[in-house]
């Protein structure tokens, strides 16, 4: 569980708290220096990290060749960068986790609930799902404009069910398509990435459902 001024004080201001609760809850990887490696349809095992320095020299191992998903909010790791060495402690951070995965996240909610027909109780669930893959329907939300509108999904009424909620399963399959991996702006915004690192030969790990 994260702790609550963790939330409050990290979390990107464009989305709400409850939400980005929710979206932590997904991710689920209460371990700040957790780092899950996907390739295909499969995980990659590997001995977890017990420092920011070990998370840090794994996830420069395998970016560029699977996804790599790091931290509290299973941001992509090679997101923004030009080579692995620009993987640093940093983002292993708990609030700067935070505050990068929430910033991504809120833009592809944000993506869902405008260009998508989906069920307003259903826009969380689209957007766990567009948060791995990249994509939704044929839109890479990772390098797509940020429509920049609040998120206006009201969570205490947004029909949740543990049924479908959306986690990282390590014996997971997809057959969404790859993650395309973008670059930070000058404010340091996920929200507003451009493609660096050329991931498109990569089949990543995608929809991982409980």
């Amino acid at each position: 569980m994260i702790d609550a001024d963790l939330l409050h004080h990290c979390v990107d201001p464009r989305l709400k708290v409850e939400i980005a609760q929710r979206f932590v809850s997904e991710m689920n990887a209460a371990d700040p220096f957790a780092v899950r490696i996907y390739q295909g349809n499969k995980r990659v095992l590997t001995p977890p990290p017990s420092t920011a320095e070990r998370a840090v020299d794994i996830a420069r191992q395998w970016v560029g060749r699977a996804d790599v998903r790091i931290g509290v909010t299973q941001y992509p790791a090679g997101l923004g960068l030009s080579e692995p060495s620009e993987i640093t402690a940093d983002l292993f951070d708990p609030c700067e986790n935070l505050s990068f995965g929430t910033a991504l996240f809120g833009k592809v909610l944000r993506i869902v609930e405008e260009v998508g027909e989906v069920p307003e109780a259903s826009i969380f669930d689209a957007a766990i799902r567009a948060y791995f893959s990249g994509t939704f329907e044929g839109i890479q939300v990772f390098n797509t404009d940020d429509p920049d509108s609040a998120a206006s999904i009201d969570p205490t009424t947004a029909e949740i069910k543990p049924g479908d909620a959306f986690s990282i399963d390590p014996n997971g399959a997809s057959d969404d398509e790859p993650l395309s991996e973008g670059q930070l702006s000058e404010s340091r915004d996920p929200a507003n990435a451009e493609i660096r690192i050329d991931l498109s030969r990569i089949t990543s790990g995608s929809q991982r459902v409980d």
